[in-house]
């Protein structure tokens, strides 16, 4: 009988609450991965078009909350799109030898309600560092929300460090996230 109740309520406990801890995919309609940087006196954007990811997430726990984001480098596409092969290019993120970008979520330190430090490894051009970082993570039903910004200097990922682009362009970029997850 004990059983009976105890698979009972684990069957339940997803309904009940809204979401199960576990598994959860990003959703790429609703979702975006931005940068900005200043070049030639202006700012420029872009927009990263292809990127997978997943986390696991405890609704009751947030906290513990890991994920990971595969980012495919050619897949920025800049304004002005002039700017995009540039970007893509041997000189800045070299995506033919370097195809793939990597964001590993380790840990978010609450702040308070929604608010959350974000501790995260970020691999580009083979060079990896950690950053910490404010985000807004929301769950409401079976929907979670990610947002933040953080600034990296491009130079510690070995990006535009030499010829003229490197007095050209800023060593600050800044990347934002918005990200729309589901359980699964």
């Amino acid at each position: 009988m004990r059983l009976l109740a105890a698979l009972v309520v684990a069957l339940l406990t997803p309904l009940l609450t809204g979401a199960a801890p576990g598994p959860w995919t990003f959703e790429r309609e609703g979702s975006r991965i931005e940068m900005s940087v200043r070049a030639f006196g202006a700012t420029h954007t872009g927009r990263f078009e292809d990127w997978r990811g997943a986390m696991t997430l405890d609704p009751d726990h947030p906290e513990a909350a890991r994920a990971a984001v595969t980012v495919q480098a050619a897949s920025l596409r800049m304004s002005p799109s002039v700017a995009t092969g540039r970007a893509i290019g041997p000189a800045f993120l070299d995506a033919e030898r370097y195809p793939v970008i990597r964001f590993d979520l380790k840990s978010l330190e609450r702040l308070g309600s929604d608010r959350y430090t974000a501790l995260a490894d970020i691999t580009i051009k083979g060079r990896t560092r950690t950053v910490a970082f404010p985000v807004d993570l929301r769950i409401s039903g079976d929907r979670a929300h990610l947002a933040g910004a953080l600034t990296v200097d491009r130079a510690d990922f070995g990006i535009g460090t030499s010829g003229p682009w490197n007095g050209l362009v800023g060593r600050q970029v800044t990347v934002r996230v918005a990200l729309r997850a589901r359980p699964g």
